[in-house]
């Protein structure tokens, strides 16, 4: 079967001419995380805890009782300034168009 161009039109010209086509989009924010830079910071701050939370159990593993306790708390403080970073930005997005953190359009 062969490709036609015969009935080839944009996507602008099937929704009248109208980018982004907001009829037919189910979520207002795509991409929001990687469009919006100040959510980077957040992203790290959560993958560190992460990395933290592996040493600690690492460090648990071997029986290194301080060190997993350091471990512990970092990946505890790492993670939440993370996930907090993270609902603020979003806060902030969801306030620059007049709407509450947990009204249901978008994400």
């Amino acid at each position: 079967m062969a490709y036609s161009n015969q009935h080839d039109d944009s996507a602008a010209e099937r929704t009248g001419g109208e980018f982004p086509d907001h009829a037919r989009t189910t979520r207002s924010h795509a991409g929001e995380g990687l469009e919006d830079g100040y959510n980077f910071p957040g992203i790290i701050l959560c993958a560190l805890g992460i990395i933290a939370l592996g040493l600690c159990l690492t460090a648990t593993g071997y029986g290194f009782a301080g060190w997993a306790t350091i471990g512990a708390i970092a990946a505890v403080t790492l993670a939440g300034a993370g996930v907090g970073w993270l609902l603020i930005e979003h806060r902030r997005v969801k306030a620059k168009e007049g709407l509450g953190l947990t009204d249901a359009r978008g994400h």
